[in-house]
């Protein structure tokens, strides 16, 4: 989700659509957060591990 986000904020970045990049930036910050709580050990939404 982290690589996704990023990849919409570069592509939101070159081609100015803002919608892209405020996509890119929500996405970023949710997967950041369900990666640290992964690393806590707690489990989200049923689930241990989030590929």
């Amino acid at each position: 989700m982290i690589l996704l986000g990023v990849i919409l904020l570069i592509i939101g970045f070159v081609a100015k659509i803002a919608i892209l990049w405020t996509i890119g930036i929500v996405l970023v910050v949710i997967g950041a957060i369900l990666a640290i709580l992964g690393m806590a050990g707690r489990e989200v939404a049923g689930r241990r591990h989030w590929y």
